[in-house]
């Protein structure tokens, strides 16, 4: 069993938590995920390592609820516990000698992002990050971003705060303006990353992407994370989750990812009925 020692709420569909789990904390590094149940019963799902304490044995995950495990654990409390946390899994992200890059998250994908953010910071590297949301009220770890970043551009698609607009508009706005990033790092939703990728592929600036496709082992046996890279069968789990955006198939990324949202969507409901019949009896 792993406890939960500290939980916030970042946004009303973001949650933080750090877990104790001092042997994944031990090895974790940015890039890598874990996979994890809430209970015995419960789904296996991945979430990016979104932060370490090797000192305090805690890893941080942060996650957007958006189905039935996730809604379990969002409910969860400081000082409770889950069942399995299994990692760190998948490689690192690739960082050595990067002297400047540019890092693109979306969502709570900034959550993956800001590690990498983080550590190239430390090394010395020149960081622009350009983070973007829907609304103001969907806004996370701005303040992180801005104290590892050399340049931060906060974009939202109402305007509501930073400015408007998609975050490839300012990205191609540096690359034309004569930024010469050694490379561009994106993590968010696919769609997103797949623009950022053809905003760069005419630039020929090398761009590297993070899948989070289905996953249940986590170790490549069930396939079910496989993509289509250079016109070969990747496994995320196991090749990735970083690959280089310019040779992933986005349209079959997209059209996978979309087979289980029926499903998922039906299991959330019947996950949010059971508490709200919880709250009810209580």
């Amino acid at each position: 069993m792993y406890r939960i020692v500290y939980k916030e709420i970042l946004n009303p569909t973001v949650t933080l938590m750090d877990i104790e789990a001092p042997k994944v904390a031990k090895k974790a590094l940015p890039g890598q995920f874990i996979i994890l149940r809430v209970d015995e019963s419960g789904e296996r799902i991945p979430l990016t390592v979104a932060g370490y304490n090797r000192e305090a044995g805690t890893v941080r995950i942060i996650f957007q609820t958006v189905g039935a495990t996730t809604k379990k654990l969002s409910v969860k409390c400081e000082g409770e516990y889950i069942c399995d946390f299994v990692g760190p899994l998948g490689k690192p992200t690739e960082l050595a000698g990067l002297k400047k890059v540019c890092i693109v998250g979306g969502g709570v994908g900034c959550a993956i992002a800001l590690p990498i953010a983080q550590y190239l910071h430390e090394m010395g590297c020149i960081v622009h990050s350009i983070i973007g949301f829907r609304s103001k009220e969907l806004l996370i770890l701005k303040k992180e971003f801005e104290a590892c970043s050399d340049k931060l551009t906060l974009m939202t698609d109402d305007g509501s705060t930073g400015r408007q607009g998609v975050v490839t508009l300012p990205l191609k706005e540096a690359i034309e303006a004569g930024e010469d990033y050694d490379e561009v790092i994106t993590i968010g939703p696919l769609v997103m990353m797949k623009f950022v990728v053809e905003t760069t592929r005419p630039y020929g600036v090398k761009t590297t992407v993070s899948m989070n496709p289905v996953m249940i082992d986590g170790t490549g046996m069930c396939g079910g994370c496989r993509l289509t890279v250079g016109g070969e069968t990747k496994f995320a789990c196991v090749d990735g989750p970083d690959f280089d955006g310019f040779l992933v198939d986005f349209d079959e990324a997209m059209m996978r990812s979309g087979m289980y949202s029926e499903f998922e969507r039906h299991a959330y409901e019947k996950t949010c009925n059971l508490f709200k019949g919880a709250e009810s009896n209580g």
